[in-house]
């Protein structure tokens, strides 16, 4: 009786069940370290990713955080509806440039005229503090808002002229250190008020805003960009710095008609 040859898949099956031949495991040993190496690079890149997306999320958490927080602070007290303000002696202006780069007019500073024309047209306010900077004799906001006033209809002696506004804070704690207000209505766009109105509130003032028109376009982007970054500065002077006022100087009055 003639064998019968094995056929192919028993040959497999044996091969199979006998496990590899020592050649063969002597050149499938060092996968397991390769592997291991391969798992190590994936962790490490794993974790340099994480690492990398918390560098860039925090901050941008951090940055809205406190936006937010400069928001609800100022809840309630900024106002759009001109007949909706409550009435205070004083309305503080203020100041940005009357002309951008190119020489064209200023629309924010246009527009915070208006609406400081409005409020004392309005009786919403009987006086006006113009508070900017005036680092020349070349330029000087507080100048240059009181000509746009009076050219607006509001008497020459219904306002009166901060030369020491430099930054929003100056502003607002020489209105009260300088001016003796503790009471005003502020005067700006409506980021800018909100900020403001965040630092008077951290310093006991109490304060309300108008917002004047806000700048459409490019501006506004450009704007909000200033504004979201000025906010975390604002936080940073009110409760870790404890920034002052450049320049403080004699008490002045303010003599309502």
């Amino acid at each position: 009786m003639t064998a019968r040859r094995p056929t192919a898949r028993r040959t497999a099956r044996e091969r199979a069940n006998r496990g590899p031949a020592a050649g063969t495991r002597a050149a499938t040993a060092p996968r397991a370290p390769a592997r291991r190496r391969r798992r190590t690079r994936r962790s490490r890149l794993y974790w340099a990713l994480r690492a990398a997306a918390a560098a860039v999320l925090l901050p941008v958490v951090a940055v809205a955080g406190v936006n937010g927080w400069v928001r609800l602070v100022a809840s309630g007290r900024v106002y759009d509806r001109l007949d909706a303000v409550p009435y205070n002696d004083v309305g503080l202006l203020l100041g940005t440039s009357p002309r951008v780069k190119d020489g064209r007019p200023n629309a924010f500073f246009e527009y915070r005229m208006d609406a400081a024309a409005e409020l004392y047209h309005a009786g919403k306010i009987r006086h006006v503090l113009v508070s900017g900077g005036n680092p020349s004799q070349w330029y000087n906001e507080s100048r240059d808002m009181e000509r746009a006033l009076v050219a607006r209809g509001v008497p020459r002696s219904a306002v009166t002229r901060d030369y020491a506004g430099y930054r929003t804070l100056d502003s607002v704690l020489r209105a009260q250190a300088i001016f003796g207000q503790r009471r005003f209505t502020i005067i700006s766009q409506p980021g800018h008020n909100r900020r403001a109105v965040f630092l008077a509130r951290r310093w006991g003032i109490d304060a309300v805003a108008y917002n004047a028109r806000d700048v459409g376009g490019r501006a506004a982007w450009q704007q909000l960009g200033r504004e979201t970054l000025a906010c975390v500065k604002a936080a940073l002077d009110a409760y870790v710095l404890d920034t002052q006022p450049r320049y403080y100087g004699r008490p002045e009055v303010i003599r309502l008609d």
